[in-house]
């Protein structure tokens, strides 16, 4: 199954641009049969650069090209969606996200901080971390970050006590869950499992009723 070009006058489909490991959005450009065709060739997403007429690997002049994981078509065949792994910031501004800007005027911060903490933690996994950096110790020691996550577990029910009894605050509490947060996903990035996994194993399991 191809996407069907010939729906779009100039031959030009929208392609969304989204992180394997992460989810997040990352650009939208377009596509046409030669940008799908070389994108399928060479496993590196390419474009149609709408203002200059021209093939577009991309990319090719900041290095910050977009390995292909996989494609995908919408419904009626004239949109694509690539998943890629990125080898940089995918917008020209250098941010991480072309989709950046919140008109609505909510800080954007919260909203990117777990892409980014994916990806920092992908990197000191793979061995871009100071050596005695807290993560390559975690890193390189599994009783030590098991025996992490078993502790921020006891510090949340911990906390989760102390706000009923009125001796914490939420506060405090969101403080053990984003301990518990973080050496839940340093854990997952030892052993191979990424965030989209999770959630999707979270989405097979809508609807079935647990039994405990």
């Amino acid at each position: 199954m191809e996407p069907n070009f010939d729906k779009s006058p100039d031959g030009l489909l929208p392609c969304v641009t989204q992180h394997r490991l992460t989810g997040e959005v990352l650009t939208l450009a377009y596509m046409n049969r030669l940008a799908f065709a070389k994108t399928l060739e060479t496993g590196e997403v390419h474009y149609w650069s709408r203002s200059r007429d021209a093939l577009w690997r991309k990319g090719e002049t900041s290095g910050h090209v977009q390995r292909l994981h996989g494609l995908k078509l919408d419904c009626d065949q004239d949109a694509i969606l690539a998943i890629v792994d990125p080898a940089g910031p995918a917008c020209h501004t250098g941010r991480r996200t072309c989709f950046h800007n919140h008109p609505d005027g909510q800080d954007a911060s919260a909203d990117v901080l777990l892409p980014e903490l994916v990806a920092l933690l992908q990197a000191r996994h793979a061995g871009d971390a100071d050596a005695g950096s807290y993560t390559a110790k975690l890193f390189a020691d599994e009783n030590k970050r098991l025996k992490k996550l078993a502790e921020e577990a006891g510090e949340v029910i911990m906390a989760v006590k102390d706000l009923h009894t009125g001796k914490g605050t939420l506060d405090d509490l969101a403080g053990e869950f984003a301990d518990l947060l973080f050496h839940n996903l340093v854990v997952a990035q030892a052993v191979g499992v990424t965030p989209q996994h999770i959630l999707q194993t979270l989405a097979d399991r809508r609807g079935q009723r647990r039994h405990e």
